[in-house]
């Protein structure tokens, strides 16, 4: 079973930038997807941003521009770096693998203060 620990949330006024964080508890070279979601209350859960064992990017059309995933894999770790944050993007983001089973993290609370 993979663990996933993430870190970096917090409360950020609009405009500012948040660096979330995801560590694996193994190696990640090999995993075919890493991903961030979020959701806010009352709402489904959204994918972010995902990256691929091959560096591949896709994100979500609201966050293009403003945010972008990485990965280190000498440090099994997902970053999301999160720019110019909008009170909209308020939610519970969680660091998501596919290896090719699926895990989740614990979530970490970003809150955007207008």
């Amino acid at each position: 079973q993979v663990l996933l620990g993430e870190s970096g949330g917090g409360l950020v006024q609009a405009g500012g930038s948040l660096r979330l964080s995801c560590v694996a508890s193994e190696s990640i070279f090999s995993f075919n997807v890493m991903a961030w979601y979020r959701q806010a209350p009352g709402k489904q859960r959204e994918l972010v941003a995902l990256i691929s064992s091959r560096g591949s990017t896709n994100y979500l059309d609201s966050v293009k521009g403003r945010f972008t995933i990485s990965r280190d894999n000498s440090k099994n770790t997902v970053y999301l770096q999160m720019n110019n944050l909008k009170p909209e993007d308020t939610a519970v983001y969680y660091c998501y693998v596919e290896t090719p089973r699926n895990y989740w993290g614990q979530g970490t609370q970003v809150t955007v203060s207008a």
